[in-house]
């Protein structure tokens, strides 16, 4: 009778489940938080309703953008007529121009800049705090090597790309669209080669950590399974084209968020992700208008407006679709890994 006893008191406590829904993610920032959707339950449920949030928000960035290509425009127009003016120098309507622009784009791109720049600082603090709560809940399903390996190679990369992001990136970024401006105004061709060479040294240093990423995620056999085809196919094709530089890269990691779609059971693990979309996304919208809306600016200017003109705006074009990439491939790194975790914890 005792070990009746002694064995219906143990039982309970054997049957209790090690399960990811012990475990709960961390709180994102304010601005994050109140972006976050009443249904947490449904990965895919959660991810509409935090867009429904954002976009109402863009909408003043919408309209900053449009009047800032406006006079974008305008500027281009009077000083290509400005050329046309018997004896009016070249070089003072290239310097004029190259000061109208700078005017009217320096402030916004800074703060632009600015923000992108907080914004993968957020995200790396986040994974900071998300990553071991996924390690652990991994760890309790037995995954304890996988859960291990997970978190290190996460943990070294999250810490590489937000450094090399903030202290590389970010100044260098500065530094080509300050090199634009002078190219400008002068035409000096020394400014031209160490301008696209800053752009080429931007562009394959995230794309080298991109590769070692992916590259470490495949050895250790987390990014794997399959989907459907056409879903998958539309992904890649989606984010190839929304995001510059490094789209098709991420657009290749891509089918590993879909694939994983079926196994987001964990409360904790669609908590994370949906706060780590709900830190990224206004920032990377609002970013992403104005890249837009300067690429068709400068397509407009290379019509009526001067060669100069046409090409700097587009140099800041430029710049946004870096800017772009930097706040994707953080926010894509950190949600390729939760949804690795994920695929482990059922």
């Amino acid at each position: 009778m005792k070990k009746l006893l002694i064995l219906l008191l143990v039982l309970p406590l054997m049957a209790a489940p090690a399960r990811a829904l012990d475990y709960t993610a961390p709180t994102p920032p304010p601005e994050a938080q109140a972006l976050m959707p009443q249904t947490q339950e449904r990965f895919g449920e959660g991810l509409l309703e935090v867009l429904k949030a954002v976009l109402p928000e863009i909408q003043p960035a919408v309209a900053e953008a449009a009047g800032i290509c406006l006079a974008l425009m305008a500027a281009a127009l009077i000083t290509s007529l400005a050329g046309t003016i018997p004896g009016c120098p070249k070089q003072a309507v290239g310097l004029a121009g190259a000061l109208a622009v700078g005017t009217l784009l320096l402030r916004p791109s800074g703060a632009l800049i600015r923000l992108g720049s907080q914004t993968v600082t957020e995200m790396s603090e986040y994974g900071k705090l998300l990553l071991p709560v996924m390690t652990a809940a991994l760890a309790a399903q037995g995954g304890g090597t996988a859960s291990a390996a997970l978190y290190t190679g996460t943990a070294v990369f999250d810490a590489v790309l937000g450094a090399l992001i903030s202290k590389v990136t970010v100044p260098m970024l500065y530094l080509f669209l300050c090199l634009g401006v002078a190219n400008s105004a002068v035409g000096e061709d020394m400014l031209k080669k160490l301008r696209d060479f800053l752009k080429w040294l931007m562009t394959w240093s995230l794309k080298l950590v991109l590769y070692i990423f992916t590259g470490y995620m495949g050895i250790t056999k987390v990014v794997s399974g399959t989907a459907d085809a056409a879903a998958v196919k539309a992904a890649k094709l989606t984010i190839s084209g929304m995001v510059p530089v490094v789209g098709g890269l991420l657009s290749d990691a891509s089918e590993t968020i879909l694939v994983s779609a079926g196994v987001m059971r964990s409360a904790a693990g669609v908590y994370g992700l949906l706060a780590i979309l709900a830190i990224c996304l206004g920032p990377f919208l609002r970013i992403g208008v104005q890249y837009l809306m300067l690429k068709l600016t400068a397509a407009a200017c290379a019509v009526f407006g001067t060669k100069e003109t046409a090409g700097l705006i587009q140099d800041f074009s430029a710049g946004m679709g870096m800017l772009l990439a930097m706040t994707g491939t953080m926010c894509l790194l950190l949600l390729i890994s939760t949804v690795c975790f994920l695929k482990g914890v059922e």
